[in-house]
């Protein structure tokens, strides 16, 4: 599919195969790395049957495993089933997603020009609570290792995010310089806490300075059912209700906590995404802390906060959008455009594949400026691409033979 506007898919993802750890770790670490196991299903087949109807007779995804323990808590058989079904449907862009030459051609079909790409199984090894840190950072090296592999297909199509582990913070400011020295142009993060520690927490400062420095963007991606202190897995046991908490409300405490904690107002350039949880959520929490907050205790932050907190996410912070939200006029008519972005989240279930071609026809109820705003040049802001990289698509560069 090809339409009249560069598309830069701002939040795509990889599927990592399991091997990648094992392949990529240093020898002595190799017994660590994570592996996959059949999920524990209950009762007997005619049992599921009668509960779930057809989708009992697939098999259930395999469950990635760590340390002999899953890496995911919290998920009924009931969601796993529903999951199992979803991925079922996807198997094809799934298996895709693990290969450049797949990547590419299903971008191909749907018409994006240049993408970032996002880890999916990494994202769950980094939202592990007992993760040992140095191991942690090492998974982390590991991944973007691969990655790295990965993109040489076409690096400038495929674009690399580093994985940071949050588990060391001293170890993230090495590896966020070493990624930037493959050429990369952002990181990835969980916003979860780990160990009590807030993204605001001084342990993160010289990672936060080294991106600023270094004008890498930072990522905020959230996943759930992590081992993790997650809103809602407190509260509730279905997917259902902890995926409908964990997206948004982890967004909205990670963007309070890089403002309440100064770290917007100590690093004036340091550009922040918050990805896949649509834009929604935005508007009443700008205000809210605008108008209720900040107007009322702007005196007990006085030396972190020392503007409105609009004023930060205007001036350092975009957010993703779904094409379907319904209020997405309204949003740029109160907040603007200039911080919105498009991720297809391919290749992942809940995303299926007609967003691009919905992201493209918001051109029927938004000014055609905007909707190019939202599909490139917001995320080329975002991720610093330079100009003269802006809609390039060839490369020759050699990619291993086991990536192909």
């Amino acid at each position: 599919m090809r339409t009249s506007y560069r598309i830069l898919d701002a939040d795509r993802h990889v599927m990592e195969p399991i091997e990648i750890w094992r392949q990529y770790l240093p020898a002595e670490l190799r017994p660590y790395a994570p592996y996959l196991a059949d999920a524990e299903v209950e009762g007997t087949l005619d049992e599921r049957v009668a509960l779930y109807g057809a989708k009992a007779l697939f098999p259930s995804a395999p469950v990635l495993m760590f340390d002999g323990k899953p890496a995911w808590q919290g998920i009924s058989q009931r969601a796993q089933v529903e999951m199992s079904w979803a991925a079922q449907g996807r198997y094809a862009h799934i298996a895709a997603a693990t290969r450049p030459a797949g990547q590419l051609a299903a971008m191909d079909r749907s018409g994006v020009d240049m993408a970032f790409l996002y880890p999916t199984l990494g994202l769950y090894l980094m939202g592990i609570d007992t993760l040992d840190p140095q191991l942690g950072a090492a998974f982390a090296r590991a991944y973007n290792d691969w990655l790295r592999d990965y993109c040489s297909r076409d690096p400038v199509r495929l674009q690399g995010v580093g994985l940071m582990s949050t588990h060391d913070p001293a170890a993230m400011v090495d590896e966020a310089e070493r990624v930037a020295d493959f050429g990369w142009h952002a990181v990835v993060l969980l916003p979860n806490p780990i160990h009590g520690r807030r993204l605001s927490d001084p342990a993160y400062e010289p990672f936060w300075s080294v991106c600023e420095g270094l004008s890498l963007a930072v990522a905020v991606h959230v996943g759930t059912h992590t081992r993790l202190p997650t809103v809602g897995a407190d509260r509730f046991d279905s997917h259902f209700a902890q995926h409908a908490c964990a997206h948004p409300m982890e967004h909205m405490i990670a963007l309070l906590a890089l403002i309440e904690g100064g770290v917007f107002e100590r690093h004036p350039r340091l550009r922040v995404a918050f990805l896949e949880a649509g834009c929604g959520w935005l508007p009443y929490w700008l205000y809210r802390l605008d108008e209720i907050e900040y107007a009322y205790l702007a005196a007990e932050v006085a030396e972190t906060v020392k503007r409105k907190p609009s004023e930060y996410f205007q001036r350092q912070c975009f957010v993703s959008i779904e094409p379907d939200e319904p209020y997405l006029a309204a949003m740029i008519e109160n907040i603007g455009a200039k911080t919105l972005i498009f991720g297809s989240d391919f290749p992942h279930p809940d995303h299926d594949d007609t967003i691009v071609a919905r992201a493209v026809d918001l051109a029927d109820v938004l000014a055609r400026d905007t909707v190019r705003k939202i599909l490139w040049d917001n995320a080329a802001r975002l991720y610093g691409l330079e100009e003269d990289r802006i809609g390039t698509t060839a490369s020759s560069a050699q990619v291993p033979e086991t990536l192909s």
